[in-house]
């Protein structure tokens, strides 16, 4: 995210907490794999798992939101990741209108939204079983690059299987997975200052034309534009 953006620890295992006011022209949200609730304008929301970029209009205000570690948010909001892949939707749509209004209420009534936001995932964690470790050796085998097949081989599933668990888990399959998660190996490798061929080489990429084409792909902008 690019403008005024702020992050921290939540209380929630696994999660973050942050707050953000696009700058001028707006934020760009880059895919992470992850799913987050949102409070926006008066309004309780959930942001579902991207496979591209997603632009915030500057003139939207401010937002706050606490972004789950991926496969957490189905079963914190009981709905499969990929019905909400690249969307925001009112979480009304998904809990009760009437407990969706006090929390919402619960939120607009604290001094701090961002403080307000995370005791309502806090009260919804503790109706959900978080932190699977299944999906987390999942996750944990695709960060490393390691192939589809061999993660699948080493879960006991068929690679058909695997794809079908990664799509309720984490929105999409175990190939695309891995490619978010690479990308964010490399804007980690990146933003710290080391140059960008090395950054391919170290994040997994062929080589820094495949670096550039696929952060191209994922975020609709250029290294240099990005990484900057």
């Amino acid at each position: 995210m690019s403008g005024g953006y702020a992050e921290r620890p939540s209380r929630v295992s696994g999660a973050v907490v942050w707050r953000n006011s696009p700058g001028p022209g707006g934020g760009r949200v880059l895919p992470d794999g992850c799913m987050d609730l949102l409070w926006h304008d008066g309004r309780l929301l959930v942001a579902g798992p991207d496979t591209r970029a997603y632009v915030t209009d500057a003139a939207g205000g401010a937002w706050a939101g606490v972004r789950f570690r991926p496969g957490d948010g189905p079963a914190l909001l009981g709905v499969p990741a990929h019905e909400l892949r690249d969307r925001r939707v009112e979480l009304a749509d998904l809990r009760p209108a009437g407990e969706v209004r006090r929390l919402a209420a619960r939120v607009a009534a604290a001094g701090d939204p961002a403080r307000g936001l995370e005791d309502v995932a806090l009260r919804l964690a503790g109706e959900a079983e978080l932190g699977d470790p299944l999906l987390g050796r999942v996750v944990q085998a695709l960060d490393a690059g390691r192939p589809v097949a061999d993660v699948a081989a080493e879960l006991g599933f068929g690679e058909r299987q695997l794809h079908r668990r990664s799509l309720t888990a984490f929105g999409y399959g175990p190939k695309t997975l891995g490619r978010i998660l690479r990308l964010q190996r490399a804007l980690g490798l990146a933003r710290s200052g080391v140059a960008l061929a090395e950054t391919a080489a170290r994040a997994g990429y062929a080589d820094q034309a495949h670096l550039t084409r696929e952060v191209r792909e994922l975020t609709g902008a250029t290294p240099g534009r990005l990484f900057g």
